[in-house]
């Protein structure tokens, strides 16, 4: 078995702070993606649509998409559960991770996606479209901040993905610097706390 890394690139770290939580070490292949390895056929090869993380797995088959490759754990190492404990946990568990990576995440990525240096030349750029997702992304937050008054983690009492989502996402929003504003105290409540986790570091 080996994880398909890239220390650059915040999918990644997702699978890395999951297994830290869960204990479990994987061999890891560093995918240099400043250098676009990931699209060069040997990788191809293995993901056709090049991006990382992938787990290969012992018989060769190859797992892409984050959430895929962290539900395999899940699944291969139940304690302690990040998906939920019973039918209506892993709903919600489902639900908070959706909305932490489509209305937060994904938006500060599509900022770096479209206005950082980084990827000019590589994939069309929108500068307009980033700044839109820029917009929503701090909107999002806010409406997070209110969420958060009742609950200490993002779907309720216990650590679980969709924190791992969220951590990962206002992280990566430094680059293209998008911060917590002042006067979200939940919200930086939840990440101070959140990112002094040993597994915040993985």
């Amino acid at each position: 078995m080996k994880l398909y890394d890239s220390t650059l690139a915040p999918n990644p770290r997702r699978v890395r702070i999951f297994l830290a939580e869960k204990g479990v070490t994987v061999p890891t292949v560093q995918v240099d993606i400043a250098k676009a390895e990931n699209r060069q056929p040997p990788y191809l090869a293995k993901n056709p649509l090049g991006g990382v993380p992938i787990l290969e797995l012992d018989d060769g088959t190859v797992i892409a998409e984050t959430v895929a490759i962290c539900r395999y754990f899940e699944e291969t190492h139940p304690s302690p559960p990040l998906f939920g404990t019973d039918a209506k946990d892993r709903a919600l568990v489902e639900m908070w991770q959706r909305r932490m990576e489509l209305e937060i995440a994904i938006p500060i990525m599509q900022v770096f996606r479209n206005t950082h240096a980084f990827f000019k030349g590589r994939i069309p750029q929108v500068q307009e479209y980033g700044e839109v997702c820029r917009q929503a992304a701090e909107s999002r937050m806010k409406w997070l901040d209110g969420e958060l008054a009742g609950r200490k983690f993002v779907a309720g009492d216990r650590f679980t993905i969709a924190d791992i989502t969220l951590l990962v996402g206002i992280d990566f929003g430094r680059v293209s610097n998008i911060r917590i504003a002042p006067g979200l105290a939940n919200l930086q409540r939840w990440y101070d706390e959140v990112s002094s986790l040993p597994s915040a570091k993985a």
